[in-house]
């Protein structure tokens, strides 16, 4: 199986950028991605990225943190294209698991991106509120959770073969640190992995030998000196 990836951006001109590459098959984006993009008005940046991102999968999140605030955005949300997942934490921000929310949501049909999942136990969880038609993808935070020394290996080995029963299912390798997670995803049988724009650049010229990786930082660190105009 062939591991998707998803460029992680909310940038208005990355989007137009990374649309363009054959090697990106959709989008994912975050509140934090919002603002840092600058948007002010949500809904109006979100249906400017979908006039560029048309047909490609892309991922917009709920903010609310109730049921009720869920419930209504993640319908809006969905009105907006037919290649928009809505994105749902998994929790809320007191730790309320949001079964219920993806409970409902998945019985309308409406394509979901459950967020910040970090154990098998949490993708149990969500499978077990979910039908085997709809589309639904699980973003397990690798980076993060390998960020505070834990490995997160082991639940993305049980969260992929829990998953394996549901087809309408995809786990999602998110948090990426650098440009060997993706070939970790591809051996793990992930199905999508979401990276930042400036990885997936460094991905695109794999292939460099040991021999030409040495050579350059070599010289790479030979310019500075020189730049520098160092003396022993």
């Amino acid at each position: 199986m062939k591991t998707k990836i998803f460029c992680d951006i909310a940038d208005y001109n990355q989007i137009k950028r990374f649309n363009k590459k054959k090697i990106v098959k959709g989008f994912t984006t975050n509140p934090s991605l919002m603002r840092k993009a600058g948007a002010k008005d949500y809904e109006k940046y979100s249906k400017q990225i979908l006039k560029i991102c048309k047909k490609k999968p892309i991922s917009f999140e709920v903010f609310g943190d109730d049921n009720e605030s869920m419930m209504d955005q993640a319908l809006k949300i969905n009105t907006w294209g037919k290649n928009v997942y809505v994105k749902i934490p998994v929790v809320n921000s007191k730790g309320f698991f949001t079964g219920k929310i993806i409970r409902e949501l998945n019985k309308k049909n409406i394509k979901l991106n459950i967020t910040a999942v970090y154990t098998s136990n949490q993708t149990r969880q969500i499978l077990k509120s979910i039908n085997k038609k709809t589309k639904l993808i699980i973003s397990i935070f690798a980076g993060r959770a390998a960020d505070t020394g834990k490995d997160p290996i082991p639940e993305f080995k049980k969260s992929i073969l829990l998953a394996k029963k549901f087809k309408n299912v995809e786990i999602l390798w998110a948090s990426v640190r650098e440009p060997y997670n993706y070939l970790q995803s591809k051996q793990l049988g992930c199905h999508i992995i979401t990276i930042p724009p400036s990885i997936i650049e460094k991905i695109e010229k794999y292939g460099k030998s040991f021999s030409q990786l040495t050579k350059e930082t070599v010289k790479a660190f030979l310019e500075d000196s020189k730049k520098s105009k160092f003396k022993i």
